[in-house]
């Protein structure tokens, strides 16, 4: 997988290349700001960028912003945004176009090799990753904008925030794929989304989710 980085920290930007040629992934370009990222890109044509939220020259949501531009010139494109911190504003931003393909983690996830390649891998191949962390502090907001939901429900709900397939939900739960699927299907039906046959519905239940919890 051909993959860029950016990253304003020298000592970050060359361990997560490091981590990613361990994992067998091909860096062929790593930066230290977001308008050089976005200058290279063109003519690099990587699968996915990883890119550090916060970076010069104001160190508030260049990343954020760095990443829907990337978006709109390569639609394909992955993207894993990396944070010290829980940003909830700025996964709910990535995810605003219900196009799957995206990541949130915090930087702490990149020590593990296993974690961060699963992460990649659930990316690109259409899936949408967020950190647990994240998650878990929206589960414990006092508002619930999902109160209709069961509790199995609000379970697999958590689980499909985190980028996991129905059978990883499936493993993590104890319970048949095919209940898994129900759950699915009725979380789809109680948050009112249509199979279009275009929307990302996975995408959208878990964007409805941040909206309003945010």
């Amino acid at each position: 997988m051909r993959v860029v980085v950016a990253d304003d920290s020298v000592l970050l930007r060359e361990g997560l290349v490091r981590v990613l040629e361990e994992a067998g992934h091909e860096v062929i370009g790593a930066f230290g700001d977001a308008h050089a990222l976005l200058g290279a890109v063109p003519e690099l044509h990587p699968d996915l960028a990883v890119l550090d939220v916060r970076m010069p020259p104001t160190f508030r949501d260049e990343g954020v912003r760095a990443a829907i531009e990337l978006r709109r010139r390569e639609p394909g494109i992955g993207i894993l945004l990396l944070s010290q911190y829980v940003e909830v504003a700025y996964a709910q931003e990535l995810l605003g176009a219900g196009q799957g393909r995206v990541g949130y983690l915090l930087k702490d996830r990149v020590a593990s090799l296993a974690e961060l390649d699963d992460a990649i891998s659930r990316i690109v191949g259409g899936g949408t990753v967020l950190d647990p962390e994240v998650v878990a502090q929206l589960i414990g907001r006092r508002h619930d904008p999902l109160a209709t939901l069961t509790p199995r429900e609000r379970e697999v709900l958590q689980l499909m925030a985190e980028g996991r397939s129905n059978g990883a939900i499936a493993e993590a739960l104890f319970i048949g794929v095919g209940a898994v699927e129900k759950n699915v299907t009725s979380i789809f039906g109680k948050l009112a989304f249509e199979d279009s046959g275009t929307d990302h519905r996975r995408v959208l239940a878990v964007l409805a989710w941040l909206q309003a919890a945010a």
